[in-house]
């Protein structure tokens, strides 16, 4: 495997390239090639009850740390305002702080670049809402400090007709705790790469993913968990169902250990739910280990139709077979919705793919 971490920006993609071959690019709307006469977006905090929000000059800001792939390097530099949210040192709130981006449509390009910070000691929660139709280029660059705790969750709730490219890139302290949860339930194209790195020993991400493709949809997770301290720990589970014709996901987990991180604990996992005839879901785990002395290691990922156990189960006590189907569906993302830090934002994942599954029919023969 080709650690995506040592990969260095390259030019625009064609489509050959390992990181952009399931990717169709003629749906970008040029996002890849050239963000061109591209605006800024306002980032709207609509809730902020610890933090401390400004703007300030992009190119007053340190050089993007980690991977970053041509068409994020490219926005980020055209960019010249970036939304810096900051929760001080030592704060503790269970309070989310709410970031918006509303789409006003999808016929101008719109770049944003937010900064969040989580001092020293400190422990909050960010919910990022993406609603409304858009073409869409974003960066988010997360800074945990030592000891601090932070949760970042981003909805991505487009409308049916946009697209979106998106970099997620979170710097670890000493010590520090980064949830992050992912859950993309609208969109056209949706491209989502979360990566994390760590700079000091100690430090524990938990990354979570929910999304649910339909008819015609491409939703795409490219993950990379990069482990060069000692002592780290990292814990990814993605969940997805997928219906209709043409609807495809891509989930990509690298996690890399290299030689000087020793101690380190990590497992990876995908499960797939098909849903009907013509969805397709390409999963690929990859685990790249440069040391013998880790404690633990692991991946895993499946993809499938109903299970026919639990199926028969629910019609033997008198549910009927879509009823039946529905409840599956239900529990396959129940325990990992279960595990979402906002009982709000768990709440509005559940009733998006309830409304989603609707009265769709299912495909005879999917159990």
């Amino acid at each position: 495997m080709t650690v995506i971490a040592d990969a260095p920006v390259a030019g625009a993609p064609t489509g050959r390239e390992e990181a952009w071959r399931f990717t169709p690019l003629a749906r970008l709307r040029g996002l890849h090639e050239s963000v061109e006469g591209a605006v800024g977006a306002q980032v709207a905090v609509v809730t902020s009850p610890v933090a401390a929000f400004a703007y300030v000059a992009t190119d007053s800001l340190p050089a993007a740390s980690g991977p970053i792939e041509w068409p994020a390097a490219l926005a980020r530099a055209a960019s010249t305002q970036s939304g810096v949210l900051t929760i001080p040192a030592g704060t503790d709130s269970a309070v989310p702080t709410a970031v918006t981006i509303t789409g006003g449509g999808v016929d101008s390009t719109v770049l944003t670049h937010l900064v969040i910070r989580a001092e020293r000691g400190s422990r909050g929660v960010v919910v990022i809402k993406n609603t409304g139709s858009i073409t869409l280029s974003a960066n988010i660059e997360i800074e945990v400090g030592d000891g601090a705790d932070l949760t970042v969750i981003s909805i991505q709730d487009w409308a049916g007709d946009s697209v979106h490219l998106g970099r997620q890139h979170a710097v670890l302290g000493r010590d520090a705790r980064f949830r992050s949860l992912v859950a993309t339930l609208g969109g056209d194209v949706v491209r989502i790469v979360p990566t994390v790195e760590y700079s000091a020993p100690g430090g524990d991400a938990e990354l979570l993913g929910v999304f649910f493709a339909e008819a015609g949809q491409h939703i795409e997770h490219r993950l990379l968990v990069d482990h060069s301290q000692p002592h780290c720990h990292s814990s990814v589970a993605y969940k997805g169902a997928l219906q209709g014709d043409g609807a495809h996901s891509v989930w990509i987990g690298d996690v890399v250990i290299r030689a000087e991180a020793v101690g380190t604990q990590t497992y990876e996992i995908n499960r797939n739910l098909l849903l009907t005839e013509g969805a397709r879901a390409d999963s690929v785990p990859n685990l790249e280990i440069e040391t013998g002395n880790v404690e633990s290691a692991g991946h895993a990922s499946t993809t499938g139709r109903f299970d026919d156990e639990q199926l028969f189960y629910l019609q033997a006590r008198g549910i009927d077979p879509d009823t039946a189907r529905r409840l599956v569906v239900r529990g396959f993302f129940a325990d990992l919705v279960a595990r979402i830090a906002d009982d709000e934002v768990a709440a509005h994942i559940i009733r998006s793919i309830e409304e989603k599954l609707g009265d769709a029919p299912f495909d005879e023969g999917t159990g």
